[in-house]
């Protein structure tokens, strides 16, 4: 896989070299710098393949007039992943402090620069920062789903309860599972809110391409065609991981025409002139791009577990013997988003955690379906920006006790802008089908 990787990034330099000759100036034929373009877009695209991206977040402007710098500083150090802090200059805390936790799910954190840029205004924020597995020493042991919810448990605790958590996708489950051991064990150290975007908490919920292949495989199955070994070019040399590449192989292929027109715009953009270094197909593909292995143990466990037991959504979840009852949860108010359009976690698989949160009273439960938007849309698009960020803050509102609920401007997708309250039904799925 690397050899196809580093051979096509190769033949994309050779060919925009080449195409660029000076001396073909003199040819008046569109062909070389079509070429050139070629080149240049295949030769970037594999480059960014084996690239962490910097998180690049601009100032952010405050109410004195000033910009204030970001400073990305670690807040916890773990072998397998980081509690991250973005430290706004000059500024002091703010009411609303939010946990991002974000995916492991073959890219790195950065996937959630936007939605960290478009909290920083007004939220102090924390990112689970995961490690790419491949620069993991085999010496440091395991990582699967079980290590992953202790690493949330530790960096809720360490944060306090004055923690408002924001789960995107792959681990709603494990978000939701990490705050019912808390709220058992240690309930001073619960979260005020938990927000739960686009995750499979109930896989069997709404079926998607993601769930079919994973109840069309057997574990011996994907484990014989999926886990490879690093190689010894990096740090975890031996370690048994899934592959970034082989990931990032099934993303594209899931929407394929899709991905492959935005190519050929990009190159005849290029080719006329009216492409630029920072357009909206570089600053998209070059995160979406970046790809992270994931170990061997974390990913088997997580189909296994998740999608094909299911475990969480049957409240089954066990964490070193123990169970983990999500009943439990009681004074933690519980909000689900889902994607209309969401081909990865369709409609129904988030908002199923609402009835498993048993001891959670209805008026601390929330959910909202947003019309017309996709996977990524939900926590990094348009409709982010608009619908979800307001919704999100206004239930963080609420629940720690800032005052009045800050009004919206503009009109909502759903239901006047409202977070629907209470269990998933009949009902309230028809209304969130108006």
């Amino acid at each position: 896989m690397e050899t196809i990787r580093n051979t096509n990034e190769w033949i994309g330099a050779t060919t925009r070299a080449f195409a660029n000759y000076p001396a073909f100036a003199l040819i008046p034929n569109p062909m070389f710098r079509v070429m050139t373009a070629w080149g240049g877009v295949i030769e970037r695209s594999f480059s960014r393949m084996v690239m962490k991206p910097d998180w690049e977040i601009p100032p952010i402007a405050g109410e004195d007039g000033q910009d204030h710098i970001v400073y990305v500083e670690p807040e916890l150090q773990r072998p397998f992943g980081d509690l991250v802090r973005f430290r706004v200059a000059r500024r002091n805390p703010l009411p609303r402090k939010v946990l991002l936790v974000a995916p492991m799910s073959g890219h790195y954190a950065t996937l959630l620069r936007s939605t960290v840029t478009s909290l920083l205004p007004d939220c102090d924020v924390y990112v689970t920062d995961w490690h790419n597995a491949r620069d993991i020493p085999v010496s440091k042991g395991k990582f699967d789903i079980e290590d992953y919810t202790a690493y949330l448990v530790e960096f809720i605790r360490h944060l306090g309860p004055d923690t408002n958590v924001i789960a995107v996708c792959q681990p709603a489950p494990l978000a939701l599972a990490a705050t019912a051991i808390l709220a058992e064990e240690d309930p001073k150290s619960q979260p005020r809110t938990l927000t739960l975007i686009g995750g499979p908490v109930d896989p069997d919920a709404a079926a998607t391409e993601v769930t079919d292949f994973g109840n069309r495989m057997t574990m011996g199955q994907l484990e014989h065609l999926a886990i490879q070994s690093v190689g010894f070019k990096y740090a975890g040399a031996g370690r048994m991981v899934y592959p970034g590449l082989a990931q990032l192989s099934s993303f594209i292929a899931m929407n394929a025409d899709t991905h492959a027109k935005a190519f050929m715009d990009k190159i005849l953009a290029d080719a006329r002139g009216e492409g630029s270094e920072s357009d909206r197909h570089n600053r998209f593909y070059d995160e979406y791009l970046a790809v992270m292995d994931m170990t061997a143990e974390f990913y088997l466990s997580t189909v296994e577990r998740i999608f094909k037991n299911l475990e969480i959504a049957q409240n089954r979840f066990t964490v070193n013997g123990k169970t983990v009852d999500i009943g439990k949860i009681t004074d933690v108010a519980v909000m689900t988003v889902e994607g209309a359009n969401d081909d990865i976690s369709a409609p129904g698989q988030c908002v199923a955690a609402l009835a498993l949160c048993t001891g959670v009273p209805d008026g601390k439960k929330f959910q909202h379906l947003e019309a017309d938007a996709g996977h990524y849309g939900i926590f990094a698009g348009k409709s982010w920006r608009l619908n979800i960020r307001p919704l999100v803050l206004d239930f963080i509102d609420e629940n720690i006790g800032i005052g009045q609920r800050r009004r919206r401007s503009g009109p909502s997708a759903v239901d006047g802008g409202q977070p629907h309250r209470g269990k998933s039904g009949p009902e309230n799925t028809a209304k969130m089908a108006v």
